[in-house]
């Protein structure tokens, strides 16, 4: 469900992730995950933007996994050897359902 929304408005609003995340105003373009391939990618939402001299990496993830360090470590290395001088920063951003109970 938060899958497709968070891919939605990461692709929508890529200039305002990077303003937060990255903390400066930079201008993204979508980089296809098939550019990458060494084997297929099978990610929930992975969305992987660039500018000139950075790859931004966002992973949507509604609940920890235990294969999530290995995967970011697999896209580095994936990014770095199409694009050695680029800076790349990665981040996962975790979804939680909140109760309502916590919301004020």
């Amino acid at each position: 469900m938060f899958d497709n929304l968070c891919k939605f408005l990461a692709e929508t609003f890529s200039s305002d992730f990077a303003s937060w995340l990255l903390g400066e105003p930079v201008t993204l373009t979508e980089l296809s995950p098939s550019e990458l391939s060494l084997e297929p990618i099978r990610a929930d939402a992975l969305i992987l933007l660039q500018s000139d001299q950075v790859v931004l990496h966002l992973e949507f993830q509604a609940q920890p996994k235990t294969e999530i360090p290995f995967r970011m470590a697999d896209y580095r290395l994936r990014v770095y050897r199409r694009f050695p001088n680029k800076r790349m920063n990665q981040v996962v951003i975790y979804l939680q359902k909140t109760t309502s109970d916590l919301v004020q």
